[in-house]
């Protein structure tokens, strides 16, 4: 029999966090970086798992499939992106994998129930730059390392570069000619004085209107020597920083070394870990 053709992506027939998810994550090879570097540096696996800032849960939903062992709490405050990650997300796993996964609608600085007592905490794409103050920061990190068991771990992402400081817009392509869509990344103010800085995600499509701040941030724009120094005030030990190969093409490879001297580039991608 023929293949029945998908119809043409539109705004219309899409969904914002689909989207977002095929632009920017790939929770797989996230995890796989989160397990395997946790192994390690502890000598054992990693069981317990905290997904904070965690939106529609990708991650959380991706430790436990990882491992039958495995058990992850996703921790965030928007309650439709929670509700879209159980529709999208945490509604295909087996009913084995859903026992071991919670859902909290709850700040990130007050975590409670199962999000305590874990062995790694992640906070990724770069949400966690929300805090704009010094005070909240190491309140956050405070509060993280007080969830943590005595070898447990953080680990986050971290973006900088020349191109960081500038308003400027990036444009990708994504999938094929049918269900394939444009990906705008739009660094639209920054602030010098404060290092405050408004993104957007606009996704454009083949037909039909585009889809103009599908998502926004108010950020601050933090160095990695800041983050590091915070950490460390927090109490936090062993700090690394893993820096992400040039793929020879001006982008990156996917590929995180851990280094102490990273490279005066345009764009960086790095990971960070600390130890409690």
């Amino acid at each position: 029999m023929p293949r029945t053709k998908l119809p043409i992506r539109t705004r219309a027939n899409s969904d914002k966090h689909d989207l977002y998810e095929r632009s920017v994550q790939c929770p797989e090879a996230e995890i796989e970086f989160v397990d395997t570097t946790f192994r390690k540096i502890r000598g054992r696996r990693a069981t317990s798992f905290r997904e904070d800032f965690c939106g529609t849960a990708a991650s959380a939903c991706e430790w436990v499939r990882l491992r039958d062992t495995n058990t992850a709490v996703g921790v965030d405050l928007d309650g439709p992106t929670l509700a879209n990650g159980v529709k999208r997300h945490v509604s295909k796993l087996t009913d084995d994998q859903k026992k071991r996964i919670t859902l909290q609608r709850r700040n990130v600085l007050h975590p409670t129930g199962p999000g305590l007592g874990v062995d790694v905490v992640v906070a990724m794409n770069f949400s966690y730059w929300i805090f704009k103050t010094r005070e909240l920061m190491l309140s956050y990190f405070k509060a993280v390392r007080k969830s943590l068991v005595p070898d447990g771990m953080l680990f986050m992402d971290h973006y900088g570069g020349s191109d960081s400081y500038l308003e400027i817009k990036e444009r990708r392509r994504i999938g094929g000619a049918r269900r394939g869509f444009t990906y705008i990344w739009d660094q639209a103010h920054y602030n010098p004085i404060t290092n405050e800085k408004t993104n957007h995600i606009h996704f454009e499509f083949k037909k039909g209107p585009a889809w103009k701040k599908a998502f926004t941030y108010t950020w601050r724009l933090w160095s990695l020597i800041e983050i590091r120094e915070l950490l460390t005030e927090a109490g936090f030990k062993n700090i690394t920083v893993y820096w992400e190969g040039d793929d020879g093409h001006g982008g990156g490879d996917g590929v995180f070394k851990k280094t102490t001297r990273g490279e005066a580039c345009r764009c960086y991608i790095a990971y960070i870990s600390a130890e409690k």
